[in-house]
């Protein structure tokens, strides 16, 4: 049996995994799905987000278990659990970035363009993404009805993690085994920058999805055997 801790990314909350946590759990594996600081359930304010905030919550799930975690980060949690990863690299078997931000030491989220469905607030401390911007941004493959429902759960992102520069050593994170699944058809995080990432960081292995930025919707068997394939 092997531990799954599953963070979701920007805008979105642990809900967004509620396709691919009871394959997991019926193929024999836990499964935890958290809320990352103000996404989801979690009331922290966003004006208290920040990557480190975001970073010691999933510590604290990795802390909370008496087993080693396979963490997977989907789209900005990659550098979610590339941080915690730094923080706990012996309590973390592999790390799975799903079509994710793979960043190396001092990079932020920006060396990436941002999608220009992005809009920022005029203080500039919140990003949201529109409604009617959502479903080519994040789920051109997925069924109407699952759209529908996701859309409807999408939250505010604080800006903060998006600027702050990831802190990562070879000694820590650099001892923990990568895995990258990367989708063709992503329009948020585009193949080519995908690879750019990939390229920069060498993953022990990558796995191609014929998908959209959000498997967990699009492709959720597929999806599912790939992290068993890992785990």
């Amino acid at each position: 049996m092997s531990t799954y801790l599953l963070i979701h990314g920007a805008w979105h909350g642990a809900w967004c995994w509620e396709k691919i946590v009871p394959l997991l759990e019926t193929a024999g594996h836990r499964v935890i799905a958290i809320d990352l600081p103000g996404h989801g359930e979690d009331q922290t304010p966003i004006s208290e987000v920040t990557l480190d905030v975001y970073a010691n919550r999933v510590v604290a799930a990795i802390d909370g278990l008496d087993e080693e975690v396979i963490l997977v980060g989907h789209s900005m949690a990659g550098i979610v659990v590339s941080q915690a990863a730094e923080y706990r690299p012996n309590r973390i078997k592999s790390l799975v970035y799903l079509t994710a931000f793979l960043l190396q030491n001092g990079q932020n989220m920006l060396v990436i363009p941002p999608n220009p469905n992005m809009r920022v607030s005029e203080d500039g401390s919140t990003i949201t993404v529109p409604a009617d911007k959502a479903k080519d941004t994040f789920y051109n493959n997925c069924l109407d009805e699952d759209i529908t429902a996701a859309v409807s759960r999408l939250q505010v992102q604080a800006t903060s993690p998006f600027v702050t520069p990831v802190s990562l050593t070879q000694q820590n994170f650099g001892q923990v085994p990568r895995y990258y699944i990367e989708g063709l058809r992503d329009h948020a995080i585009p193949i080519e920058m995908q690879r750019q990432m990939q390229a920069a960081s060498p993953c022990k292995e990558v796995f191609t999805l014929d998908t959209d930025h959000s498997p967990f919707y699009s492709t959720p068997e597929q999806l599912c055997n790939i992290l068993l394939n890992i785990g």
